[in-house]
């Protein structure tokens, strides 16, 4: 097949956007460890896909994000390697030539940069099916290049627990946040231009669950405190993979200001950074079972204004950003009643109507249907 017409990948998205919100109110990510909680034997690519030569030895969930890196580096879809309905063959010489780019990264990485994967596909092809290896012409008379990022202001540095505390304190306070316990909001979620109605019902310290109001009917996204799962009317729930766990296990956190230094052992100062005019502090964040993280906060009130999640994958990191916004006190709490969720292959919005804090919430909600427990 022929590089993504507009229609087709407007489709694609669409679906692929709707799919993403109902995981990442609970957020499908590819993490490098398995979640706390969960121990599932790891299968490898070769042993549950037929046909695998270039990436054997890569656990198999990941193998699908490791194809979803190539596509959106290339801008192209999946036949553009493979045979519709038959995707071990090996008829399309372009899947072979992927192979051979596979083999080339790994070797450019190994030779040049000891192992570390600084050389992806994304380096070269740059949305690209065809490698991008001249600069383009200017198509205007603005300048080239961007103007250099203005320095932060004069003063001394931001440090971890300065960045922490000020968040705490933009939040509410400590003493604030421990009072409540649960929350269940309503809103809706934007996707391709479609708006669906969504509840997302959470309960401390880490359980989750969102309900997106189809109109074929609902479909469940959860976290139960330990594992995720996913569900939807009509259709068996399934346990979420240890690395989807493990980003929802984030998204379940519900006093993430008071529990950062813990979830993230690995907590460090990034460069300031200004989003959309906003000068913000940064913190770069790793942990067991946590996808790597950097954290922008509001240097003036303290506010997490954007999170930016990293999937591995064998070929290269997926960056999973999302963006709050619209903060409002709700019983001596600020939350973000809107945030936008964007990855390479699609966004969406989802904006909060209302939202009650401390309702009585039974842990059953949160639980698997028990006909579909192994």
């Amino acid at each position: 097949m022929q590089k993504r017409t507009p229609r087709r990948t407007s489709i694609r998205r669409l679906f692929g956007t709707i799919f993403a919100a109902a995981v990442v109110v609970g957020s499908v990510a590819v993490a490098p460890q398995a979640a706390q909680g969960q121990a599932a034997e790891v299968k490898t690519a070769e042993q549950v896909f037929k046909n695998i030569t270039q990436l054997k030895g890569t656990p198999a969930d990941q193998l699908t994000p490791a194809m979803q890196f190539i596509a959106s580096s290339l801008g192209v879809e999946c036949g553009f390697c493979h045979v519709q309905g038959k995707p071990e063959a090996d008829d399309k010489p372009q899947k072979k030539t992927a192979r051979d780019m596979m083999a080339m990264q790994a070797s450019i990485n190994k030779d040049s940069f000891r192992g570390q994967r600084q050389v992806t596909c994304y380096s070269c092809h740059r949305g690209s099916a065809r490698p991008v290896n001249m600069p383009p012409v200017l198509e205007s008379d603005a300048p080239a290049h961007a103007a250099p990022a203005t320095a932060p202001p004069a003063g001394a540095a931001s440090t971890v627990d300065s960045i922490v505390e000020k968040y705490v304190t933009a939040v509410g306070g400590a003493d604030a946040i421990k009072r409540v316990t649960s929350r269940v909001m309503k809103g809706s979620i934007v996707a391709g231009g479609n708006e669906t109605p969504i509840e997302v019902i959470t309960k401390a310290p880490n359980k989750r669950v969102s309900i997106t109001h189809n109109a074929s009917g609902e479909s469940f996204t959860a976290f139960d405190g330990t594992a995720g799962w996913m569900g939807s009317t009509g259709r068996p729930a399934r346990d979420m993979s240890p690395a989807e766990s493990g980003a929802s296990s984030l998204d379940a956190e519900f006093a993430l200001a008071l529990r950062l230094k813990e979830i993230f052992p690995q907590l460090r100062r990034g460069r300031p950074e200004e989003i959309g005019g906003v000068q913000c502090d940064t913190l770069n964040g790793s942990g067991p079972g946590r996808p790597a993280v950097r954290l922008y906060f509001d240097s003036k009130s303290g506010l997490l204004v954007r999170m930016v999640r990293y999937a591995e994958t064998p070929l290269g990191r997926i960056p999973t950003q999302i963006d709050y916004a619209d903060y409002r006190d709700v019983d001596g709490v600020k939350v973000a009643f809107r945030w936008t969720l964007a990855r390479p292959n699609g966004r969406f919005t989802i904006q909060i109507a209302e939202a009650k804090a401390n309702v009585p919430v039974e842990d059953a909600k949160f639980a698997k249907p028990a006909s579909e427990v192994k």
